[in-house]
């Protein structure tokens, strides 16, 4: 079996502005494995995020395709999507997106119960991630009763708590101090190594993306090996 995530092949991705069309990607190819860690940087507006949302099968390349685990997102309706991407896919992002509603371990629970995992089970295993990422103690605590490292320590969580073959984290460390953003980048690298899932990150951070395994240039719509 291949050990290859996602993939995509030769993708590009046009908009129009008024009679204009602006090319962001062109031709992009690339893949991830298990196990690895890629870096993708660039200048703002270089289409980092816009790779990203492509990659998740959260929009659709102008042309080329991309696939998770073999599927073909072109090939799939918007619920088979969402079905890939809650088994094969965690998303982390600058800022965490937690439901300011539900506590912690609701808010980690929640792909589970999505998954249509039984309550129980659902709990333990949320319960489970949270230890691992130290907030043991904090589980009852809503969004706005935590700080802004343990926020985005729930939201890794949250993306880990399916077991998934790839996490895709847009800015994670973005919206941190040096301090925190280095604990979380530890954090991020510590569970990508014990879970040998693949992990893409867009980032501004080199000192975060000097950590990963690899680091791509994103500039004139083309990815560049570092």
């Amino acid at each position: 079996m291949s050990d290859v995530i996602l993939e995509c092949q030769n993708i590009s991705q046009q908009f129009q502005d008024g009679k204009t069309i602006i090319s962001v990607l062109n031709q992009i190819n690339f893949s991830i494995e298990h196990g690895q860690s890629v870096a993708i940087m660039g200048a703002s507006g270089a289409g980092k995020s816009t790779l990203l949302q492509l990659l998740g099968g959260l929009d659709n390349p102008t042309s080329g395709r991309v696939l998770l685990k073999g599927n073909d997102f072109s090939k799939v309706n918007q619920k088979q999507r969402g079905l890939l991407r809650n088994k094969y896919l965690g998303f982390i992002y600058q800022f965490h997106h937690l439901l300011p509603e539900f506590s912690a371990l609701e808010n980690v629970m929640m792909p589970l119960l999505i998954a249509k995992l039984p309550k129980k089970q659902a709990k333990q295993k949320a319960m489970s991630l949270l230890i691992e990422v130290g907030l043991e103690n904090r589980v009852k605590h809503r969004p706005a009763q935590l700080s802004g490292g343990e926020r985005q320590r729930t939201a890794i969580a949250r993306a880990m708590v399916t077991n998934p073959a790839c996490i895709l984290a847009d800015e994670p460390t973005g919206n941190l101090d040096e301090t925190t953003a280095k604990v979380i980048t530890d954090l991020m690298l510590g569970l990508n190594k014990k879970h040998n899932n693949g992990m893409i990150v867009v980032t501004h951070d080199k000192s975060l993306a000097a950590k990963m395994q690899k680091i791509y240039e994103l500039t004139g719509g083309k990815l560049v090996l570092q």
